[in-house]
């Protein structure tokens, strides 16, 4: 096996799992046993490839994917390499991450940028194929009724989720039990959704989820919450509803990079604060406080406009 790197000067780096590692020192299973760089949503340019590089030059604008599979194993064969054992992710233990200005990665796992799409598009990228790889995981097709549960106790996430093309809103209060909000969202559709993308990890949204389900349809898990979790099982099985778990995403850059460049996908309104890497500390305390909603490290010096 060939390894074939290629180093990137990164301009732009955005967080959010990243504060829980800083805060918390862990994620799950996955704990922080040593000082560890973070980052791992990122856009950059290209000053070196490895002689073996062919798809790749210097000066190349390139979307970083962060999970590379070390061995050629029964996933990775497949074309599921996220569930690989064996797996690098950037800024996950015991794996550095791409927040700095200089940074080493497999070249097979950074794509080129089309010139229409800006780094932070680029560094856009990761988040956006959670969703991609979520709905693929579902099933969500041309007209699937979908029910997102995600951005329920924020308004102001309500409202970009707005802006960005929902077309029901549901504000949650924390009186409301999961069946009286099941009972809400089919009232507000119409009719039960054939698919929900449950994306908060809470016990009480999943219980949600399964419940505002129409039987016969998938409730795909994004958020990582508690390790045990009490759901109506028997409710989901009864009714037939199907529950799929998500781990990260497996062959998504390509789609995404070409749902950006068609401009039918618009990720921008999601950046709300940017920040010099020299005020780091600063980026990570605006998450922390939930500010905003995506927060952007600009790594370039000269690079730190939108």
């Amino acid at each position: 096996m060939v390894c074939m790197c290629c180093k990137k000067q990164y301009p732009v780096n955005n967080m959010i799992s990243d504060v829980h590692y800083w805060q918390n020192g862990r994620i799950g299973d996955f704990v922080v046993k040593q000082p560890m760089i973070l980052g791992h949503e990122a856009s950059g340019r290209v000053v070196k490839v490895g002689s073996s590089v062919k798809h790749l030059k210097e000066g190349d604008r390139v979307a970083i994917e962060p999970g590379v599979p070390r061995d050629i194993d029964e996933f990775f064969k497949s074309g599921h390499y996220n569930l690989s054992p064996s797996i690098f992710f950037c800024a996950t233990p015991p794996d550095d991450g791409n927040l700095c200005r200089y940074y080493k990665h497999n070249a097979n796992f950074c794509y080129k940028l089309p010139d229409n799409v800006t780094y932070e598009e680029g560094a856009l990228i990761e988040p956006l194929s959670v969703g991609i790889h979520a709905c693929r995981r579902a099933g969500v097709s041309l007209g699937s009724m979908v029910f997102i549960c995600g951005a329920d106790l924020s308004s102001d996430r309500l409202a970009m989720a707005k802006e960005l093309g929902a077309d029901f809103l549901l504000p949650v209060r924390k009186e409301d039990t999961p069946q009286e909000l099941s009972k809400k969202v089919e009232e507000m559709l119409g009719c039960m959704p054939q698919i929900t993308i449950e994306c908060t990890g809470v016990q009480s949204s999943i219980q949600t989820a399964i419940y505002g389900t129409r039987s016969g349809g998938v409730v795909v898990l994004v958020g990582l919450g508690a390790e045990m979790a009490t759901v109506p099982l028997l409710n989901a099985a009864v009714r037939e509803v199907d529950i799929r778990g998500v781990f990260r995403y497996c062959n998504t850059w390509p789609m995404a990079i070409a749902m950006l460049a068609s401009k039918k996908v618009n990720v921008k309104p999601l950046v709300t604060h940017r920040f010099p890497l020299e005020q780091a500390l600063e980026a990570f305390e605006t998450t922390r406080q939930g500010l905003g909603v995506k927060v952007m490290l600009k790594c370039d010096k000269s690079d730190q406009k939108p």
